[in-house]
């Protein structure tokens, strides 16, 4: 593994725990520990700990800083008051999607949001040329100096309380800084994840992480869970994933054999119940409206019978013969472990309904035929 690999504050905790290092996006992280499908349960059944800290971190700061991001982005801040966080959609002009991003809403005029690792700088410079000309918003990057650690799973509360104590065991969406405990840590907390499960994710300093993170994995509830399995986790909740699922025309496209252009979205493409608010202007509104006429949104994809799982470039088809029409593509795919790993899909198809049936290339020789459906899958 090359030496310009970034390593993560918690690079050693992974070591440790005999995790399995892969490059992603030129960070050194842990794909697995033991295995996905066992990650992946024990996060479902008891309490998963991520090290998210590829992700970035921003902090908008002004007078008037949310009335500023809605103008931007397609949720309208000024409904969130200070302790509530939320998720939204940055569009370009054609209301095609340039990333998506939980943010959190500190103070009147503070804003927390994470956009994903991949998109830090391309979000920072296309945020900064739409800022005010007044300076009277400011955007600092703190991805270097933050370390992010996702406690998730039904037993995450319970151990959080140990952790951080009471004041700390904050609700679905709700956000505050670090209050006093007895590890003298401080940061960042929010009600947020990327599993669909109850849980939080933590803010703090790369000098803290470490003594979190081994606080935290001691107790006998907790499994650390690498890449693959956050993954198969936010599939089978139908979550986005930025790059595979929709794809800014700004950057490189033609990936995994989808047609140029393909990933090329809005948000009501995405068929998203969260994060789109119409009644405010915000730069892509209009593009976006018209797109609401599209006859193509993205679906949930279920097999109905066993053979290869579908995975991302997949042609997806509306019958078994070789006549069939081409109707849409795989852009996240994988066997379902909570699902006893029947294979499960995301993708965009034209003209589909709930309970359609369709048939999804998986290999050269096997189309699997496969049920439409709105996600979540579990």
């Amino acid at each position: 593994m090359g030496e310009s690999l970034v390593r993560t504050s918690l690079y050693q905790s992974h070591i440790s725990a005999g995790a399995k290092m892969v490059d992603f996006h030129g960070y050194e992280l842990p794909i697995w520990y033991s295995s996905i499908q066992e990650e992946h349960m024990a996060t479902r059944n008891s309490a998963g700990l991520f090290d998210v800290s590829h992700m970035g971190l921003f902090r908008f700061l002004g007078n008037g800083v949310r009335a500023w991001l809605s103008s931007v982005s397609t949720q309208e801040y000024m409904k969130f008051q200070p302790g509530r966080c939320g998720y939204t959609h940055f569009l370009d002009h054609g209301g095609n999607i340039i990333d998506d991003m939980i943010f959190a809403v500190s103070n009147e005029e503070e804003v927390l949001g994470v956009p994903n690792s991949t998109m830090v700088e391309v979000v920072m410079e296309w945020l900064s040329s739409n800022l005010p000309s007044d300076g009277s918003i400011t955007i600092e990057n703190l991805s270097k100096k933050t370390s992010i650690i996702a406690l998730q799973g039904p037993n995450s509360g319970k151990i959080l309380r140990t952790v951080l104590g009471d004041k700390n065991n904050v609700k679905r969406f709700r956000c505050q800084e670090i209050m006093e405990n007895e590890k003298r840590i401080s940061g960042w907390i929010q009600g947020t994840g990327y599993t669909g499960e109850q849980g939080v994710e933590i803010f703090v300093s790369n000098e803290d992480a470490p003594i979190l993170w081994d606080d935290i994995i001691s107790h006998q509830d907790v499994t650390p869970v690498g890449l693959g399995a956050r993954d198969t986790l936010r599939l089978e909740k139908g979550y986005l994933l930025s790059g595979q699922d929709f794809l800014w025309p700004g950057l490189q496209d033609g990936k995994d054999a989808l047609p140029v252009g393909f990933l090329s979205r809005t948000t009501s493409q995405t068929a998203v119940p969260f994060g789109l608010d119409l009644d405010h202007e915000f730069i892509g509104r209009e593009a976006l409206v018209k797109s609401m006429e599209s006859d193509t949104v993205l679906w949930g994809m279920e097999c109905l019978e066993r053979g290869p799982s579908p995975r991302p470039g997949h042609r997806v088809m509306n019958g078994p013969g070789e006549n069939s029409d081409i109707i849409g593509y795989v852009t996240s795919g994988g066997p379902s472990p909570s699902k006893g790993m029947t294979g499960i899909a995301l993708g965009y198809l034209r003209n589909c309904e709930i309970g359609d049936e369709v048939w999804i290339q998986t290999s050269s020789r096997r189309r699997v035929r496969s049920e439409v459906k709105r996600p979540p899958f579990v």
